[in-house]
């Protein structure tokens, strides 16, 4: 089925009459009639009574109608944002971000990157590492923030922006909230809140192993909807990393002795030609001053 096909169709549907059709769509009535023809042979009948000089839709023609008129229409729609885009009028970006990057952390740099391009489709990815890298691969995203994606990936350039440890993320009702520090012994008793989307999850976990904490018997959270929803309830205590936004009821307490760290990048792919807005948000990521999220702030 071609464009020009269905253009034909819902001309001789508007004025029912062939010749009129033609005229509307400056093609002859032959070319027209012939288009018709083998849009009908596509779907095994006939579209239209030819009663002359009028043109009367058929049963599957009245059904045709709205399906063809809905595909025409975005066909046109699609090919005037390709020509906005083209034309700088349409800035689109799709970003990938890991499931434990907090957003907060990109909500200026989103707020500048709005301001200075007027009409932006900013499409965000969330994922596992793996499934951030997959959005790369696939072209869905052309820029990435996380922390370690898996696999390797000879394609992948990697721009560093801080490292930071983790922390005890806690209810503020909580028994250890407002504690300067804990030590690992005294979370023993606590329920754990395993974050399994976390890129250093099987890290934390052999972490805590280590000193003796049942991990085996914890809560396995899938999502960080989830985790602040329980935290909130008060229903575990979970680590994350220090960059994470204590919301609402939930504050942070540093461990003693909880060795685990993470360097969060920004993520592109070498060798691909990056939109204007693609290269603008790299150039802002790059050049913030991420200080204040690294351990040594």
């Amino acid at each position: 089925m071609e464009m020009h096909q269905v253009r034909y169709f819902l001309g001789v549907a508007r004025t029912l009459n062939f010749t009129r059709a033609a005229e509307e769509c400056n093609v002859s009535q032959p070319s027209l009639t012939r288009a018709i023809k083998q849009l009908e042979g596509e779907f095994g009948g006939d579209l239209f009574r030819r009663e002359r000089p009028q043109a009367i839709l058929t049963e599957l023609g009245e059904r045709m109608l709205p399906l063809l008129n809905q595909c025409y229409e975005s066909a046109l729609s699609a090919r005037e944002l390709a020509l906005s885009i083209k034309k700088g009028e349409v800035a689109a970006l799709g970003l990938a971000l890991s499931h434990t990057f907090d957003i907060n952390l990109l909500l200026p740099h989103l707020n500048e990157l709005r301001g200075r391009f007027d009409r932006l489709d900013c499409r965000l990815l969330r994922g596992t590492g793996p499934e951030v890298l997959g959005y790369l691969k696939n072209g869905d995203a052309e820029l990435a923030i996380g922390s370690d994606l898996g696999e390797g990936w000879d394609r992948l350039d990697a721009w560093p922006l801080f490292s930071e440890g983790f922390v005890l993320l806690v209810n503020s009702r909580h028994r250890l909230a407002g504690q300067p520090s804990v030590d690992l012994q005294d979370l023993r008793q606590e329920r754990l809140l395993l974050r399994t989307y976390c890129e250093q999850a099987e890290q934390c976990a052999a972490l805590l192993r280590e000193h003796g904490l049942d991990v085996e018997h914890c809560y396995q959270i899938t999502s960080e909807g989830d985790l602040l929803s329980m935290l909130g309830s008060d229903l575990g205590v979970a680590f994350v990393p220090r960059s994470a936004s204590g919301a609402g009821d939930l504050v942070h307490v540093p461990v003693n002795g909880f060795d685990l760290s993470r360097s969060v990048y920004l993520y592109g792919v070498a060798g691909r030609q990056r939109s204007t807005v693609a290269a603008t948000m790299m150039k802002m990521v790059r050049a913030a001053n991420w200080s204040r999220y690294a351990d040594a702030a």
